[in-house]
């Protein structure tokens, strides 16, 4: 007689309920919306917080960012010997004197071709006038005086809010030099003790998240040193060549429409297009639309030189930022902060993406995507967090198996471990 047991392999399984697999998928959405909704609410009072603390926490990242600046001449000085309060004073001393020199350097040309700009700007406005009282236009000189005079009248008219915009732009000055005393400090202390930072870091929160604490800081802290610095040596570049075009059109302001440039660098594209149109707008009102086309000319060309060829000569890809990223980061950042959110935009944008980085790392090292001996930690304690990382891979993935081995070894068939019983039953009886 034939056998009827029939093997697992051709047994047809029956297929899931509709109802079951949709059940499955609402609760799985339901999930994963209430945990992005735990996240909004996170992000909300973390902005929140960070709005409320802006008066302390922008000093502290501005100073960041100057410090990574300085750093490198003040290790280099504390490699020598010096102590670490000692370099960071000396170096501190020395880009103030450097920033104030350039400052002196301006103040001349300012001075001394700002009256010559003026009268430039008086004469094109007369011919402006006497142009536009010619055809096609046909604007008599009543028309004109009479617009002048409702211009006055409302800047008359208006005198009390000019006068409290003053009053406020008074107080936001004494505010930036309270701020800018401020940064100094912390600059200071941050030169002086930031060795002790990541130890100090590593104590607090343990071993574990110190490790991964000390690999983010110190990957976010390469990142935005070696952005700042070939920031502004693209900067620096961009600056000499639009000034050495601007002298040899003779453009008045040259120099510090050529610092205006490299400051302006600093701000990705609307620093550039801000200061290219104000160069324009000088050389129109000072040599006329034909040095204007050509200066144009030459802004447009050296942005074409940066964006072509220093950016991704000098930047490399150690940014990986795409250029929409960067321009929607500066847009956002200059709606929300103004000209301080423009600046700070990119080198948020920049440590951000680091972060998210090092969290996809984590996950193909925990998923078994990739062996810690791929990635290329900065510090030992990354290293360490590797590894780590790649040991837990290994142990779920072992004990998955083991449930997957004994969900098999429950649903197999039963005749063979009830013969095997009766065996032994049979062997201990004789």
């Amino acid at each position: 007689m034939e056998s009827q047991h029939v093997s697992s392999a051709d047994q047809v399984t029956p297929p899931r309920d509709r109802g079951a697999v949709i059940g499955d998928g609402v609760t799985w959405l339901a999930q994963w919306s209430l945990r992005l909704v735990l996240i909004a609410v996170g992000a909300a009072l973390l902005w929140w917080m960070l709005a409320a603390l802006w008066v302390g926490v922008f000093p502290v990242i501005l100073a960041l960012i100057v410090a990574t600046v300085l750093w490198p001449p003040t290790a280099w000085l504390r490699r020598r010997g010096l102590p670490g309060a000692l370099a960071a004073v000396l170096v501190i001393l020395g880009s103030l004197v450097a920033f104030f020199g350039v400052l002196g350097a301006i103040t001349p040309s300012l001075v001394s071709q700002s009256g010559e700009l003026a009268d430039s700007a008086s004469q094109g406005l007369t011919k402006l006038q006497d142009r536009l009282g010619q055809e096609p236009f046909n604007v008599d000189n009543e028309t004109i005086d009479q617009g002048v005079q409702t211009a006055t009248t409302w800047l008359q008219d208006r005198g009390g809010e000019i006068a409290s915009g003053a009053l406020t732009g008074a107080s936001a000055v004494g505010s930036g030099l309270v701020t800018l005393v401020l940064v100094l400090v912390l600059v200071f202390f941050f030169l002086k003790d930031g060795p002790d930072f990541l130890p100090f870091v590593r104590r607090v929160s343990g071993e574990q998240a110190g490790a991964h604490l000390t690999e983010v800081s110190t990957r976010a802290w390469n990142t935005l040193s070696g952005f700042i610095r070939t920031q502004a040596l693209v900067s620096g570049v961009d600056a000499v060549l639009i000034g050495i075009g601007l002298v040899v059109l003779q453009v008045p302001l040259a120099f510090a429409l050529a610092v205006l440039t490299f400051f302006g660098g600093f701000i990705p594209i609307v620093g550039a297009f801000a200061v290219g149109a104000l160069a324009v707008l000088v050389a129109l009102v000072a040599q006329g639309p034909m040095t204007a086309l050509f200066v144009l000319i030459l802004i447009i060309a050296v942005q074409q030189i940066e964006g072509n060829v220093l950016q991704p000569f000098l930047q490399g890809r150690s940014m990986q930022l795409h250029a929409g990223i960067i321009l929607l980061a500066v847009a956002v950042g200059s709606t929300v902060f103004g000209i301080v959110g423009a600046f700070l935009a990119v080198p948020v944008a920049a440590v951000g993406a680091v972060v998210l980085r090092y969290l996809s790392e984590q996950v193909e090292l925990r998923s078994g995507g990739v062996a810690a001996a791929a990635v290329s930690p900065d510090t030992d304690e990354g290293v360490t967090a590797a590894e780590r990382a790649e040991q837990a891979s290994v142990a779920e993935r072992e004990a998955a198996d083991e449930a997957e081995e004994s969900e098999q070894g429950d649903g197999r068939d039963t005749t063979g471990g009830l013969l095997s019983g009766v065996k032994g039953l049979l062997t201990r009886k004789r």
